[in-house]
């Protein structure tokens, strides 16, 4: 299983508008992407294409977040999720 962490940037945290960005482009993988907070347990893991999942995952500006997925090409699609959540959605 592929694993990689990222810190969220939005100053808002992983709420409304960053949170719609990062379900899409996780609905669009075809694979199962889950999202946790730092240090929680995988099998608490959420659906990382759910916005209500990653909106009461409660992470907020500077939060670790590990991402997890199973599959091929799995490293590269984590990439880009990270990408996404390094990225202040909320700029400007």
């Amino acid at each position: 299983m592929a694993e990689r962490t990222a810190t969220v940037a939005s100053r808002v945290g992983l709420h409304a508008r960053p949170a719609s960005i990062f379900a899409e482009a996780a609905a669009e993988i075809p694979l199962e992407v889950t999202i946790a907070m730092e240090g929680d347990p995988a099998d608490e893991a959420m659906d990382a294409a759910s916005i209500l999942s990653l909106m009461s995952l409660g992470a907020s500006h500077g939060d670790v977040v590990v991402l997890r997925a199973e599959g091929e090409g799995a490293d590269s699609a984590l990439e880009s999720l990270a990408r996404i959540i390094e990225t202040d959605h909320d700029a400007g």
